[in-house]
């Protein structure tokens, strides 16, 4: 039996009508940059997190760089986040003239570490960016304390986990500014790029409308230094009707991720750990096995969807060796990503599907 990683196909067939409908009315306007469908989006997306504003741009990679932006990050800044990442995530830093400084991770969630944030906070900190990882918060509150104690603003890197909360808190309604990423394998997922950024300030909000058209407040006149990120009305309009089935689909996977828990107790996979205190939407399941390389073969010669996030660490990454950084640096970080893999974990796997891949993943352990 084949068993995708993600099957789109599937959720678009649930859907087809909304969203045919949804794109018939967009081509039928032609107005395709902005315009009210997208107003429209931001103000769904700011009450679905629990924020104030909402601001769309052209993809998460975007919404991280306008964000840090907006923050004031600058050149010759320093901004604190994990290596255990999504690239975007650091390369944001670094598109803006600042460094990154890495901190490792928490092995069971991995998410930052808060215990080791403290340490790596100088002068030149001007913001500490948390990732919330897989679709589970970090541990936001000690993160939370340390920010407000020294004066640094809090930006979230919630790509991958829209609609999760930490103790009641949705992800992106917690710092000074939430990112998001609408790539098509996220929970809420358009038919291209896109992405948000979530604030509380109506200050930054008025701020990134401005930087993601050139820095513009009226056509032609430009008060700063912006860029091109517009969200696109068709992806605005896709997403909206998707936005309505987002809570179903995440707690199918959260349903899905049950099973395997249950299945993988006690053996010697070891599955995702879930703060009790968390909404975890599971944009990724990952278990971890010591022969991690070989499991990926297994399952890939058995025809079940399977992928490493992520092989490399950033403070390893070759264009980050100016850094400093060494193997060794980020113990908890280097093992996760030689440890880690992710199996099937989309809503709308059939029970056959489930059984046939927590089987073959136990098949490799036992055997």
């Amino acid at each position: 039996m084949n068993v995708p990683l993600l099957d789109l196909k599937r959720q678009y067939q649930t859907i087809k009508d909304e969203i045919n409908a949804a794109i018939g009315e967009v081509v039928e306007s032609q107005g395709f940059k902005l315009g009210p469908r997208v107003a429209a989006f931001e103000q769904e997306i700011a009450s679905y997190c629990g924020t104030k504003r909402a601001v769309g741009v052209a993809s998460g990679t975007d919404a991280i760089l306008l964000a840090l932006m907006a923050a004031g990050v600058g050149r010759d800044d320093e901004v604190i986040t994990t290596p255990y990442t999504f690239f975007a995530t650091a390369g944001a830093v670094t598109r803006v003239g600042a460094r990154p400084v890495f901190v490792d991770i928490d092995p069971r969630t991995y998410n930052i570490d808060p215990s080791k944030i403290e340490d790596a906070i100088t002068e030149r900190t001007k913001a500490i960016m948390p990732v919330h990882l897989y679709g589970q918060c970090a541990d936001m509150d000690p993160i939370l304390e340390i920010a407000e104690r020294r004066g640094v603003p809090v930006v979230e890197d919630a790509a991958q986990a829209i609609g999760s909360e930490y103790r009641g808190r949705r992800a992106g309604s917690m710092g000074l500014l939430g990112c998001f990423s609408f790539f098509p394998s996220k929970n809420l997922g358009g038919y291209g790029d896109g992405g948000m950024i979530t604030t509380d300030s109506d200050e930054l909000a008025d701020l990134l409308v401005s930087l993601r058209e050139h820095g513009q407040t009226e056509t032609y006149h430009h008060w700063t230094i912006g860029t091109n990120s517009r969200l696109d009305a068709l992806q605005a309009a896709v997403l909206s009707v998707k936005l309505r089935h987002l809570d179903g689909w995440s707690d199918g996977r959260a349903a899905n991720a049950d099973y395997y828990d249950s299945r993988f107790e006690g053996t010697g996979v070891a599955a995702p750990h879930r703060e009790e205190w968390n909404r975890h939407i599971y944009n990724q399941y990952i278990v971890r096995v010591p022969e991690r390389d070989e499991l990926l073969s297994y399952l890939r010669e058995s025809g079940i969807g399977c992928a490493i996030y992520y092989p490399k660490p950033l403070h390893l990454q070759e264009c980050f060796k100016t850094l400093g950084y060494s193997k060794g640096d980020m113990p908890e970080s280097e093992r996760a990503s030689a440890e880690t893999i992710s199996i099937p974990i989309f809503s709308l796997l059939s029970d056959e599907e489930k059984t046939h891949v927590a089987d073959k993943v136990l098949g490799f352990v036992k055997g």
